[in-house]
């Protein structure tokens, strides 16, 4: 397993000034405004179109072999006697397979707009979602903030539809403090409701524990439970096989103030979606260094099972993790495999293209990978200055990382070379990119993220769209068709 251990020479709170030049850089109009929990945003300046999401699940839709959401009742549907509920899901369950290249849709705003229930009081920025099916009801859970920074206003709600049109609400979370990573699983009956709580300074990255909450029927949920170690940040869940993954970290304090703790990615499985071990016994911590989010794809149609005729070498996972903190071999993200014979060994190649909140999936024998693209010449975010000592680079990458504009990307991952290259961007600009899939057929799915206007002459910088207005958008992804297996 390639493994990198933080300096302990960096100096702590390096990345302080950085975010002061951000703040004081911004035009400050959204962030001076006297914004709270109960002001309440209604503008549609995202995207085009109205409000238009998918179906939800019958809850007899067998799972057992969907790696990640389960599909809506209403696309199977199509297929028997019972007819679609409405058109637009009709027209979504019907998208026809991309003959050779991804096709992503037009953006349609859900966060804010007018289709949202009046108890959504929705502030300046819209940043952080997650998007799960549950009892034949399609349920979002989205935080809203002055800005993308901490703050004390800062508010997460669940909303939930079963129409495509309208959305209802089902709660509201408001600590006096941040809260982040929301996570939704659905899974043996429950739905459980998971997110980071972390300070209230915007200068810093301050975890402060998981909360954990279980769905009882609309707006009523179970009181908060604090689970996980203090600093642990959920990051991806996806199910597979009747078993939910999850991948997360500790130690994310030393991605903004270095020189502490390396950053350790744990690799958990659960049976439940409430108890969770490491996927392999004795072995959670996969990753450590200066890497953090990070998610993987299963290489075999049955986890880490090995096809009949295939060497215990071949590769069974593939993972791309973000390399923000960095350290000796690099700054940027890591690309890594495992193997059948040693699952828990993770080993990984550097890219100096930093791929932000990456979301990792499987189709047919292509990985996918939808993550921030820098829009630079080369895309990089390690510049290549091995000239300077490792705290002087780090400063050196974000300044530059911050005032460059962004995309929310879809890319190829290559197991074998570990190798990404781009594909398409989505609709997206500004301060965007925190990405959710939601299949709803074999080729087609929705993409959930969030992003700046996607209107105006001016290609906004990260920390211009960071301080300004930004909506949780969907579009759709068409797929090319993967051939059926042979017998």
């Amino acid at each position: 397993m390639a493994r990198m251990n933080a300096s302990p020479s960096r100096p702590r709170q390096i990345v302080s000034p950085l975010v002061t030049f951000v703040l004081a850089c911004s035009s400050g109009n959204e962030r001076t405004a006297s914004v709270n929990a109960d002001t309440e945003v209604r503008q549609d300046d995202v995207g085009a179109g109205n409000l238009d999401v998918s179906d939800a699940a019958s809850p007899d839709v067998p799972t057992d072999d969907l790696p990640t959401r389960r599909p809506p009742s209403a696309c199977t549907a199509l297929d028997g006697a019972a007819p679609p509920p409405n058109s637009t899901l009709e027209a979504l369950c019907t998208l026809p397979a991309a003959t050779e290249s991804p096709i992503i849709g037009p953006p349609v705003t859900v966060a804010p707009s007018s289709a949202l229930p009046l108890e959504v009081k929705s502030q300046v920025a819209h940043n952080n979602l997650d998007a799960e099916w549950h009892d034949g009801r399609l349920f979002l859970a989205v935080r809203t903030a002055p800005d993308h920074f901490a703050s004390t206003e800062t508010t997460m709600f669940v909303v939930s539809t079963d129409d495509l049109d309208q959305w209802r609400f089902e709660g509201r979370w408001k600590l006096g403090t941040d809260v982040r990573e929301p996570q939704l699983v659905s899974m043996a009956g429950q739905l459980i409701f998971y997110f980071a709580v972390l300070g209230d300074d915007p200068l810093s990255f301050k975890p402060q524990g998981v909360r954990r909450t279980r769905y009882r029927g609309p707006e009523d949920w179970t009181d908060l439970e604090t689970v996980f170690a203090n600093d642990f940040i959920p990051w991806r869940t996806q199910r597979s096989n009747g078993t939910l993954y999850l991948t997360g970290y500790t130690g994310g304090e030393s991605i903004y103030q270095l020189g502490g703790d390396p950053i350790r990615v744990s690799w958990l499985q659960s049976q439940n979606g409430i108890d969770f071990a490491p996927v392999i016994e004795g072995h959670e911590v996969v990753l450590e260094g200066g890497v953090s989010e990070t998610d993987f794809a299963f290489l075999s149609d049955v986890p880490l099972k090995r096809p009949p005729g295939t060497p215990d070498t071949a590769l069974a996972l593939v993972a791309v993790s973000r390399n923000e903190a960095g350290g000796p071999d690099g700054f940027g993200s890591k690309i890594c495999t495992a193997s059948f014979a040693e699952p828990q060994s993770w080993s990984c190649t550097n890219d100096p293209r930093k791929y932000d909140s990456p979301l990792v999936f499987k189709h047919g024998e292509s990985v996918m990978l939808v993550a921030r693209r820098n829009l630079t010449e080369t895309g990089s975010y390690d510049l290549g200055r091995d000239d300077l000592p490792l705290d002087e680079q780090y400063t050196a990458y974000q300044s530059a990382y911050w005032v460059a504009p962004k995309r929310c990307a879809l890319w190829n991952v290559d197991p074998a070379s570990r190798r990404v290259t781009h594909a398409l961007d989505l609709p997206s600009r500004g301060d965007t990119c925190f990405p959710e899939r939601v299949p709803l057929t074999d080729t087609t799915s929705l993409i959930f993220n969030y992003t700046s206007p996607l209107d105006g002459d001016s290609e906004p910088a990260w920390y211009e769209g960071q301080t300004g207005p930004t909506a949780v958008i969907y579009t759709t992804l068409q797929l090319p068709a993967v051939p059926p297996l042979e017998k």
